[in-house]
């Protein structure tokens, strides 16, 4: 299993859209992979997790090739994860697609919302584009993949956010953000997989977060908890992204807070095979 991270920012990009903080004026500078856009990651070409605002900006300078994508799966409706309004881009004349190459959009009640308000729900864009309702603990195909939501804990009361577990040619990933320390019924059923990459939102950094978001400590602590109950041990491979220019690690400053724990710290355009 491929894994490509797209963007690996929080809501407001790293630099932030607006800021002048000294975080922000510092990634200007020093460029590179302290540079984030808003988070995406894909897998083996042929799924994305998330469809942010900045899609085409991985598209141009990602070497993100949205004609291979066939599955996009989204972890819940918030604009710095789901920009439905770029999906039209996918139907006639703004594009070309090979007859029967269908986009399948897999999501909640309120991402299908956001996706029926933007028009992708219309008899034109049927033919090229279709969604998919999913719903915690229920497991659903999508190609080859087979895929477990699970209740993400986002303090939105409004939405049922999820996290997901992917299983795919033979592995096993969770894809664990925006969140923050798991529901019960959560671990209860991450008990049923031994996960070959875990994928964690540290939007904190080295702030101890775990309501909403999480940082560092609690990422370490899931990770504590996933080899305690079996669902994890020392050849998973555990990634930390979504990070926020109000904590201020830049990359650097973040591989050092996260060696501690081991863990990778993804940037943009990171690959790596689990």
């Amino acid at each position: 299993m491929k894994l490509t991270f797209n963007g690996t920012a929080a809501a407001e990009g790293f630099p932030a859209l607006f800021c002048e903080c000294e975080h922000c004026r510092k990634a200007r500078t020093l460029g590179g992979k302290n540079i984030r856009t808003r988070s995406s990651c894909l897998i083996d070409e042929e799924y994305l997790i998330d469809f942010p605002p900045d899609t085409y900006m991985h598209v141009l300078h990602g070497n993100l090739r949205l004609s291979r994508v066939r599955h996009v799966i989204v972890t819940h409706s918030h604009s710095d994860h789901f920009q439905p309004h770029d999906l039209i881009m996918k139907i006639k004349p703004y594009a070309y697609p090979e007859e029967g190459e269908v986009l399948y959009v897999y999501g909640n009640d309120k991402v299908y919302e956001r996706y029926r308000q933007a028009g992708c729900d219309s008899e034109d864009s049927k033919e090229f584009l279709k969604y998919v309702h999913v719903y915690p603990g229920k497991l659903f195909k999508a190609g080859e993949a087979e895929v477990l939501p699970l209740k993400a804990d986002h303090g939105n009361a409004n939405e049922i956010c999820h996290i997901y577990v992917i299983s795919l040619k033979g592995k096993k990933l969770l894809y664990g953000h925006d969140t923050g320390y798991f529901p019960e019924e959560t671990w209860e059923a991450l008990k049923e997989f031994k996960l070959d990459g875990v994928i964690l939102d540290c939007t904190s950094g080295g702030i101890n977060q775990d309501k909403g978001h999480m940082g560092i400590e609690a990422d370490a602590r899931v990770k504590e908890r996933l080899i305690k109950q079996g669902s994890a041990d020392e050849n998973t491979i555990f990634i930390v992204t979504h990070f926020s220019h109000n904590v201020g690690p830049l990359y650097d400053d973040m591989v050092q807070l996260a060696e501690k724990y081991n863990f990778i710290v993804a940037y943009d355009g990171m690959t790596i095979e689990i």
